[in-house]
């Protein structure tokens, strides 16, 4: 947002229930992973994104059953009202040096790489 905090969303069901993550999602089938980011986001926070660019690529060994690889974007909101739905159960902005417990390893190191980011002025 404007004051360079980062939405999180705290997790409503599974095993990963009460932690905390980027607002997160899987591309269906013949959906391009653009679309897929922008409907993700809706369906979590019921706001509607603009995506700027592709930020961040990561493999995801959380789950040693399912490989997956993460590809994180940087958005602008431009419409919608912020509130909790679909698999989460909240929704907040938060500093990105006062974290709540987070659900996913690879959504630290992407935390970690916009401080980084923002701290050299390399962002935007």
């Amino acid at each position: 947002d404007e004051k360079n905090r980062i939405l999180l969303g705290k997790r409503a069901r599974g095993k990963y229930k009460g932690l905390w993550c980027i607002p997160c999602g899987f591309v269906e089938y013949n959906e391009d992973i653009h679309e897929a980011a922008v409907r993700e986001f809706k369906e979590e926070t019921n706001l509607d994104i603009e995506l700027l660019r592709i930020y961040s690529a990561q493999s995801n060994f959380h789950d040693p059953d399912k490989h997956t690889v993460g590809i994180w974007f940087l958005a602008r909101v431009v419409g919608g009202d912020l509130k909790a739905c679909d698999d989460l159960e909240d929704v907040s902005y938060f500093n990105l040096n006062e974290l709540p417990p987070l659900a996913f390893p690879t959504d630290y190191i992407v935390i970690e790489q916009l401080k980084n980011d923002f701290e050299s002025g390399h962002l935007l």
